[in-house]
């Protein structure tokens, strides 16, 4: 489950980051060649291209606040840094310059932004690394070594100073600042996601509970009904809130609180209660299932289940109740992405092919069709085979089981 307000967090961490970076790297850089021309007696192309980074980098980072446009401001910081550090790398030994390591903390700065970024930058300055090798093993040359000799020692010492105080110091320390304020957002996040998921667990419980109380009240109330055919009404109601019930104690009893229920359990285990409600404890009734393993949303298996409810019902009933060895199929397959086909068939003495929705007054054909349609699906039957056999066609649904009167 992931939380709107995590990129959120990200998206700040990383301007925070990017924007002290440019900072700290524009004030040591513009200090570093002070140091370069004052202290170290390097003059010309050096400390005018450190200065000339730090006052257009500091540009570059100001501007951000006027458009906030972040990848902008990050590819031009590191294109200077490129470029500037290539032009000190030449100026100061070429490939032998301790310079030439800053080339790596522009690959790292990259990985710290986006992956793509980094690997961008890792392949430019592969290359660049390779052309500054050919450059100083080949006879031309545009540049030599402008550092003084009594001053090489100390520009290296700086360089790797400046290399390393910017990778430890700068991003590694609002990295980890970072690292911690998205670790505690996370853990904010989690806990209120566990509170939400035990939530929803005891909501489903409170429903199956529910369900099952109106399930024994039916159950009483058929008892003490003497006309057996509102008995076998009040029955078949009682039937159609214990499929629902079961969806509701399924969910309950998931350690992950998906959403989501396994659709060949579910069947499997309305179709066994539907039998034992019907035939008893004892019977010779055969439920074949050929169903993968598939998860369906609660407001797909809610109207699914009462449609197998209702066939399985009127099959036990009067399809296969005078057969000593009857057969009930029940088949899912997927046939698109979303879309599935469901058989529905019993081996019984069937019913005639004049007896549909419209010609009928019973509640389980219209509710059959009905639930069918609000699965936006197609529902055929085939009167080729022995018995009652349902083909339906529907696809899952989220947050569409209202009614079944549409």
């Amino acid at each position: 489950m992931k939380s709107p307000g995590k990129d959120t967090y990200r998206i700040k961490d990383k301007v925070t980051l990017i924007l002290k970076v440019n900072y700290n790297s524009s004030f040591f850089a513009a200090i570093f060649g002070l140091v370069c021309y004052f202290f170290l007696g390097i003059d010309g192309v050096i400390p005018y291209t450190f200065w000339g980074y730090a006052a257009i980098n500091l540009l570059n980072t100001l501007l951000y606040k006027q458009h906030e446009k972040l990848v902008l401001t990050y590819n031009l910081t590191s294109i200077l840094s490129m470029l500037g550090a290539i032009v000190i790398t030449l100026y100061s030994g070429g490939i032998e310059s301790p310079f030439v390591f800053v080339l790596a903390i522009i690959v790292f700065a990259g990985y710290v932004t986006t992956r793509v970024f980094g690997q961008l930058y890792l392949i430019l300055n592969l290359a660049v690394l390779t052309l500054l090798f050919l450059y100083d093993t080949g006879d031309f040359k545009i540049s030599e070594n402008t550092i003084p000799l009594e001053s090489r020692d100390w520009f290296a010492y700086l360089s790797a100073l400046f290399a390393v105080y910017l990778l430890g110091g700068v991003f590694g320390k609002n990295l980890l600042s970072a690292h911690h304020r998205l670790y505690k957002s996370r853990n904010e996040i989690q806990e209120r996601i566990d509170e939400k998921e035990i939530l929803l667990k005891e909501v489903h419980h409170r429903v199956k509970n529910n369900l099952q109380t109106v399930s024994s009240l039916l159950s009483l109330q058929s008892r003490s009904i003497d006309d057996s055919k509102i008995s076998n009404i009040i029955k078949s109601s009682q039937n159609r809130v214990v499929s629902m019930a079961m969806v509701h104690e399924m969910l309950y009893k998931r350690d992950d609180y998906l959403s989501k229920i396994e659709l060949k359990p579910y069947v499997q285990e309305l179709c066994d209660y539907l039998v034992r409600s019907v035939k008893g404890s004892v019977n010779d009734v055969k439920v074949n299932l050929d169903i993968n393993n598939y998860k369906l949303s609660i407001d797909t298996v809610i109207p699914l289940g009462l449609i197998i409810n209702e066939t399985i019902t009127n099959a036990l009933k009067y399809g296969i109740a005078e057969i000593p060895d009857g057969e009930i199929h029940v088949s899912v397959e997927k046939i698109d992405d979303n879309r599935y086909r469901m058989h529905l068939g019993d081996n019984g003495i069937g019913y005639s092919e004049e007896i549909n929705p419209k010609t009928s007054n019973s509640l389980g054909l219209k509710l059959i069709y009905n639930l069918a349609r609000q699965l936006r699906g197609t529902i055929t039957r085939d009167y080729d085979k022995k018995g009652t056999h349902y083909t339906i066609e529907f696809e899952e649904v989220i947050e569409q089981f209202n009614s079944v009167d549409q």
